[in-house]
Formats: C-alpha cells, structure tokens, sequence
C-alpha cells in the first residue's frame, strides 16, 4: 500500500483543494453572480455532458488502464495505443453528424420544460467531447504511476478558471452567455493540458498494425462504456432528470446539496486514480494474495476517512445553510440522503477496479443497466411526488442495490469480501457519534459554530479510531504527522 498511500495523500491534498475552490463556486459565487436559472443552465449543461461522457470516450479510459500491461513489445504498444487515441471517434462522429441534422429535434426534446436550454446544446456536446479526452489522457499517465499532476488537472484547474470567470460576471467584463461559453473552453484547455503531460510521459508512435487482442479489447471497450461509467452517470442522471420535470432553478437547488456530498467521494476518488492500474497488475498477474489485501486495506481505510467526512457534514449542515440564500434550504434532506450513498460507495474500497479489470467485466455492465433502469423509473416516480428529495431518495436506492450486487458477485466469483470487525466498529462510532453532535450546536454565529464543531468531532474521532487501532495506514499517519505514542 506505500505507493497507494504515497499519491493517494497527495491526490487527496489537491482534491480538497480543488473541492475548496468548488465549494467558494457552488455556495457562494455561482448562487450571487448569476441568477438560479442560468446557474440551473450551468448544471445542467456540465450534468448532461458527464452523462454523455462514457459514451464519448467508448470505455477507452478504463480499457487503456485493463490491457496496458499485458503488451511486451513496442510494436504492439503502439497499435494499442494508436487504437485508444481513434476509438473515442466511433461515437464522436456520428453523434456530431446527428446534431447537425436533427438539431431542432434534439434541442426541442431537451429543452420542452426549459426553453433556456434551446441555444445551449452544443455546449453539452463539445464539453463532453473534453471530458471524454481528457480521461482518455488522464488514463495515459496513470498507467505509468503518474497521477498527481493528473488529479490536479481534473480536480482544481477547471474551478479556478471558473471562479475567474464568475468574478468577470460580476464584475461586469463578460455577459453570462459569454460564461457559459467560456466554461466551455476551459474544459477543452483544460484537455489539450493533459494531453501535452501525457505525451510527455509516453510520446505515441502512430501504427495500425493489428493486435491479437483486438477484438478482446474492442468488446471490452463497448461493454464498459455504459459499466465503467455508472457511478459518474448516476449523480447527474438525477440533475437531468429534474430538469425535465421541475422548473430549471430546481437542478441550482439539488446541485449545491450534491456538491457538499460529494465532498465524502474525495478520498475514493483520490485513492482509486493508483488503484486501478495496481489491480489490474495484481490481476494480470495472478498475485491474488496481495489483491486481497488491497481489498480490504482500501475498503477499512476508505471507511474511516470518508466517514470523518460524513461526521463533519452531518454535525455542520444545519449550520451551513443557515449561511446560504434562503430559497437552498430546501437541500438539507438531499445531503444527508446522498452522504449516505456516497460512505457506502466507499465502503468498497477497490470493487470497482477488481470487477473491471477482471474477466467478469460483463456482468458490471449488467449491473449497470439495472442500476441505470431502477434510476431511472425511481427518479420517474419520486420527483414528480416529492421534487428534488424524491430524487436523492431515488439516487440512495439505486445506489445501495448496484453496491450489494457487486459486493455480493466479487465473494462469489473471487471467494474475498472487503469487511471485518474493523468496519462494524467504525459503522457503530459513525453512528454514535452523526447523532451525538447533529443536535448539539453553540449558540454563536453559524461560521464560529462550524468552526468549533468541526474541531471537536476531528479530535474525538481521530482518538477514538487511533486507540482502537482500526486502521493500521492511518495509525502510522497519525503517528508520523502528530507525533502520538
């Protein structure tokens, strides 16, 4: 676990503060510098183009990391490579030859409850193509153990040029349809940057020379597109769905809820940038002994970093929204009910890379469909009756029942399971201590109240896991940073 510690604390570091940055955007500037429409616009612009996303990149991201390591040669490199720079324009091509055909048709379907969204339907397309690239490229360094300046790129970047954006709004130098537009090249810069980092890692020699793997990689790249990528499509399937049932403010309301729980993803996504290429090794390799170990290192150790997150959240979040406008209260129930689904995505530690890098990739894709399916005629059922909590009540459901299903397949198909008595006890001190401090606040301003709180329930947590020795990566951290004895 020492390379996975090493990068995953550093991706870690630059994740929150990219989330810092994002969190000055989400709850402060976009809710004041543009009014709830264009901001729900902004949403969903940025929503629909990660939903079209896997779609876009043809599973590449996730093929690159799985067949990497099994060419030997740099003739067979090459091909491979060349292969995953033109799979992406499968889907690419046609889909642009589709909108300029049969543009009023599509933007007239996704614009039939928001007429804003009418003129904005390219934006989601050319974001999407970014996106898509990028993790194409950001798949391309990861393969070579390099993830941080990566992880930078994804996670702090595009919010700072956001965030310079949204002043110039303020501050009167664009118009907001210029902002909307320049959130667009931001993700396209920030692309061609990771796309300069990764070529300087491993500069691609193009051939054409077919691989015998090929039609192995082609059918995993077409599988995964919908199975890699279920999770990223999920959290902003609901943003989509909302905006085609409620008024477009709505998606404004939901995603400043989503953006606080989502902070609890940090650590998942900071640790599975180094997981993935590791497990794929551990599995090509037949090293099952240490991929058991990874298993359950990362799943313990996921549990109780992501669960100070959730603890800090739930202790700070009635607190929290007495800072924001009015009109984002209505969000609370949608924090609590996604941190919920986000701890226990955690929970699983290295699942996700196990069930793609192995050869029961199928079945993923399968349980992707359900979880996409349920999604779907939850949200169908719930947003309507309820709004934006029938939503996050419709997400939570999905969710827990895709995660049982992958749980339940890896122990059967590879005997292993990531818990232990570690992670019952962590569970029972989340569980003590979210309704210890939900109902315990000081009487002073909502800042000072956060403040105090947030360092109390650091302190008493970080005790009570380092006494009871519940992880023994973290205990060393803790001893090497704080000097315990």
């Amino acid at each position: 676990m020492g390379i996975v510690i090493n990068q995953s604390l550093k991706n870690t570091f630059t994740t929150y503060v990219g989330f810092g940055v994002g969190a000055i955007n989400t709850l402060f500037l976009y809710t004041n510098f543009l009014s709830d429409a264009y901001y729900g616009l902004v949403a969903f612009i940025l929503s629909s183009a990660n939903i079209m996303l896997p779609f876009m990149a043809f599973g590449v991201q996730n093929a690159l990391i799985k067949f990497y390591s099994t060419f030997k040669t740099k003739n067979s490199l090459n091909s491979f490579l060349t292969l995953m720079l033109l799979l992406p324009l499968i889907v690419i091509v046609p889909t642009a030859i589709a909108g300029l055909v049969g543009y009023d048709v599509i933007a007239s379907l996704l614009s039939k409850k928001n007429l804003l969204v009418y003129d904005y339907v390219w934006h989601i397309f050319f974001t999407a193509i970014a996106m898509a690239y990028f993790e194409v490229f950001f798949s391309w360094s990861k393969v070579r153990l390099k993830t941080v300046f990566g992880n930078i790129m994804r996670e702090v970047f595009h919010r700072v040029c956001i965030m310079i954006l949204l002043f110039g709004v303020y501050l009167d130098f664009i118009s907001v349809n210029t902002f909307i537009s320049s959130v667009v090249g931001v993700y396209v810069l920030r692309m061609l940057i990771m796309k300069i980092y990764a070529f300087s890692l491993h500069l691609p020699v193009i051939s054409f020379k077919r691989l015998e793997s090929q039609s192995s990689i082609l059918k995993y790249s077409f599988l995964i597109i919908i199975a890699g990528s279920i999770a990223m499509i999920i959290l902003d399937l609901d943003k989509f769905m909302i905006g085609q049932y409620l008024a477009i403010e709505n998606v404004a309301y939901y995603s400043v809820a989503i953006f606080i729980a989502t902070v609890i993803s940090v650590p998942q996504r900071s640790m599975h940038q180094i997981m993935m290429p590791l497990t794929a090794k551990f599995l090509n390799s037949g090293e099952r002994d240490e991929l058991l170990s990874l298993y359950k290192k990362s799943s313990i150790n996921l549990l109780v970093i992501s669960g100070l997150i959730f603890l800090l959240i739930v202790a700070n979040i009635n607190m929290l929204y007495e800072i924001l406008p009015e009109q984002f209260s209505g969000g609370l129930f949608v924090v609590i009910t996604i941190s919920m689904a986000k701890l226990y995505d955690n929970i699983l530690g290295n699942n996700n890379a196990i069930l793609f890098n192995s050869d029961y990739y199928r079945m993923v894709l399968v349980f992707g469909v359900l979880l996409a399916l349920l999604a779907i005629v939850f949200n169908m059922i719930l947003i309507p009756k309820y709004g934006i909590e029938g939503s996050a009540i419709a997400t939570f459901m999905a969710v827990v029942i895709y995660n049982s299903l992958k749980i339940g397949f890896v122990k059967l198909k590879f005997n292993m399971q990531p818990f232990t008595w570690k992670t019952v006890k962590t569970v029972a001190i989340l569980v003590a201590m979210s309704f210890s401090f939900y109902y315990f606040e000081f009487g002073f301003h909502p800042l000072i109240n956060i403040i105090l709180k947030s360092f109390i329930v650091v302190l008493v947590y970080v005790f009570i896991v380092y006494r009871l020795q519940i992880s023994d990566d973290i205990n060393f951290q803790v001893k090497k940073y704080l000097r315990f004895k």
